[in-house]
């Protein structure tokens, strides 16, 4: 997961607020690879799909194998643009999409990135729309070889079968025959000129489903010069279709997703046949280190985490296991806390619900009152689908709770894991969820205080009032485990 800051731009400063989460969005975001990781950049940006959401659950699928180290750019017609900076990568993955305002990259990026895959061997991951894109550029036309072109179409999203066709591919061999996939079966695309593709996958397309009644394509590799192409068009997911997110993380897609990336960045296949999350959690990095971060959690035990109001982790409630903090449903304990106060901070967590669990952290928390949101301001924790709140921006998953709703809608379905973190300079207050800048509001600016009137908060007096307490995890009575807690002082 993206924990980054840029190589391909100059990083727009904050000042005082520069910090790990607080990355630009036109600027590939960076980290220190290691030697036998796959350098990876991933191109979006633009898509009339659910891009904030795909993107950073590629990054994720492709980083949780421990073979990917993968950058972020969402502005590629600039960042293509440097023929140098691009020489330190293996894979691009484009999760891109033009299709509702056509418009070209540069000539310099086009032709850095037809060189890099076509002479320098660079692998290409093409997902679902990205093949809608570009109409008129023959060379990328040709590296994904089906395009989504006049007569293209598909039927209704649903549950089909993704059957293997050739099952001695490096991709594909070792797996099961077929996998169960949530999505929608494109049928129709045109094939590129010259651009025999090799199939790997298809599925059929039922006229149940208002499809055509044949199999279709639904993986295939090609071959541009030196480069290696992997091309699917599974992975759609619609924004306000929360169902449409389970295409993205499904094993089968996630294994599918993996295993074609490396192929086509190394020509080999080494990832087992089942997608996991091999990353080691609850730790901290030298550089975490050496920037200032402390641990809350090792995974086995609290680090300076204790009741509110209290002296110790409570007796019930909490548990600790398979290295999670969890609050287990109906079990009571109350919210804990930071033994220490933060005034300014970054703070960050990995956070999952339960079907129809809500819970938050709150910050800035004073222990003269009964209750941490009786002073602190908190960040939304929810399973958006499953309770009510979800339905309601302000108090869905990653708001400002009751306040300000997140920019954009990133939250993974129940059960998946959340990273979230928080920025809180003064009065400005950052929320990012999976990547994503989702609020951004200075507390003491009008778009705040507009929303505090509109707001439950004016009948509680103490509310917002402190700049110095304590972080919160809230007991809301609900299934919810965290990992990755972590906090940065500033001030």
């Amino acid at each position: 997961m993206s924990r980054s800051t840029a190589l391909l731009l100059p990083v727009i400063a904050i000042t005082i607020l520069a910090t790990s989460a607080a990355t630009a969005a036109s600027q590939p975001a960076t980290k220190p690879a290691a030697a036998t990781k796959i350098r990876t950049l991933l191109i979006t940006g633009v898509n009339n799909h659910n891009w904030q959401f795909t993107s950073r659950v590629h990054e994720d699928t492709l980083e949780a194998t421990g073979l990917f180290d993968v950058d972020v750019t969402e502005d590629p017609a600039a960042s293509l643009a440097d023929a140098t900076s691009l020489a330190a990568y293996q894979l691009f993955v484009i999760d891109y999409n033009d299709y509702d305002a056509p418009k070209r990259w540069p000539p310099q990026a086009e032709q850095n990135f037809t060189t890099a895959v076509q002479t320098r061997g660079v692998g290409v991951v093409a997902i679902h729309s990205a093949n809608n894109s570009f109409k008129g550029w023959g060379e990328y036309e040709s590296m994904l070889g089906l395009l989504w072109r006049e007569g293209a179409g598909h039927g209704e999203f649903h549950t089909f079968d993704v059957t293997f066709a050739d099952a001695n591919h490096p991709i594909t061999k070792g797996l099961p025959t077929s996998f169960s996939q949530p999505d929608e079966l494109y049928h129709g695309l045109t094939k590129a000129k010259d651009a025999p593709y090799k199939l790997l996958a298809q599925a059929m397309s039922s006229r149940a489903s208002k499809g055509t009644g044949k199999d279709e394509p639904m993986a295939f590799t090609l071959q541009a010069g030196k480069g290696r192409i992997f091309a699917t068009p599974l992975g759609h997911v619609w924004t306000g279709q929360a169902p449409t997110k389970q295409s993205v993380i499904s094993p089968g897609f996630r294994t599918l997703l993996a295993r074609g990336a490396e192929w086509a960045a190394t020509g080999n296949v080494t990832l087992p046949s089942t997608w996991s999350d091999v990353r080691v959690h609850n730790k901290l990095s030298e550089k975490e280190v050496a920037d200032g971060w402390t641990l809350l959690f090792d995974g086995v035990r609290p680090l300076g985490l204790r009741a509110f109001r209290g002296t110790a982790m409570p007796s019930e409630g909490w548990v600790i296991a398979d290295g999670m903090l969890t609050h287990e449903a109906g079990r009571g304990g109350g919210d804990i806390a930071t033994a220490e106060q933060y005034a300014d901070f970054e703070f960050s967590c990995d956070w999952r619900a339960a079907p129809g669990a809500n819970s938050g952290v709150i910050y800035r928390c004073a222990e003269d009152q009964d209750f941490p949101w009786r002073t602190g301001a908190e960040m939304q924790i929810l399973d958006d689908v499953g309770h009510k709140d979800g339905k309601q921006a302000n108090r869905s998953a990653g708001a400002l709770y009751d306040l300000i709703g997140p920019s954009a809608d990133v939250v993974r379905p129940a059960n998946e894991w959340n990273t979230a973190s928080m920025l809180i300079v003064g009065s400005r207050t950052q929320y990012f969820l999976n990547g994503v800048k989702v609020v951004d509001v200075d507390t003491k600016g009008d778009v705040y205080k507009a929303a505090y009137v509109k707001s439950k908060w004016p009948t509680m007096p103490t509310y917002g009032t402190t700049t110095t307490g304590h972080i919160c995890l809230q007991d809301h009575g609900d299934l919810v485990s965290f990992r990755n807690l972590k906090v940065r002082r500033i001030k």
